[in-house]
């Protein structure tokens, strides 16, 4: 079935719509838990969830609806670059991270978590998270669709080009977080585009 919003067909090489939901809802729900363990802690991470957490400590605001519109802008790079179907299944990959990181504080809470602990696994969850968004071609918006285009364009890493960018948002975290806050934030950073850049790579994972 291929149509004006891109090819949905299953093949060796493309996943169904059931599968592509499976995988998003997924990829969400983990990357959630692991932004809410980091919001829990008071760290960061990058990307726009980085910046999302950065407004949210500095204005006491909830992250969830400010990291969905911190995506806004991004959209249009997905549209023109990646395609219809990449986009619509991100802005839904974005739309469910928003409302589940909303809602976590009505659904479960945390108690007491050892820091570095809760940045490692906050990394690996997020890196899971998105591994799965981005093997359904899908991603949860920002720096997400930067990468996945450069690894498309150039054959640039993700992972790589996702620590990059995100070392240099959580240089504004001295802003509103204590420097021992953003050593552990750039721990889970490094975990998470690690596991990235180790596990996400074409030659290594065709289905689309």
């Amino acid at each position: 079935m291929k149509t004006r919003l891109g090819d949905w067909n299953a093949t060796a090489t493309h996943h169904t719509p059931a599968e592509d939901a499976q995988g998003i809802f997924t990829g969400t729900v983990l990357a959630a838990v692991g932004v809410s363990i980091l919001a829990h802690l008071g760290f960061l991470t990058g990307s726009t969830a980085g910046l999302a957490l950065i407004i949210a400590y500095a204005l006491d605001w909830n992250v969830g609806p400010v990291f969905f519109l911190l995506n806004l802008p991004f959209y249009l790079l997905a549209v023109l670059r990646l395609g219809w179907a990449f986009t619509i299944k991100t802005f839904i990959g974005v739309g469910l991270l928003s409302l589940l990181t909303w809602l976590q504080p009505r659904l479960f809470q945390f108690g007491e978590i050892e820091p570095l602990t809760g940045a490692i696994v906050a990394g690996l969850m997020i890196g899971f998270g998105l591994l799965a968004m981005f093997r359904h071609r899908s991603s949860l918006g920002g720096a997400g669709i930067l990468a996945l285009y450069l690894q498309d364009r150039f054959g640039w890493r993700a992972g790589l080009t996702q620590l990059v960018i995100d070392l240099l948002v959580l240089a504004l975290a001295f802003t509103v977080v204590s420097p021992r806050a953003v050593f552990y934030s750039i721990v889970g950073a490094v975990v998470l585009n690690l596991f990235l850049a180790i596990n996400h790579r074409n030659d290594r994972y065709v289905a689309r």
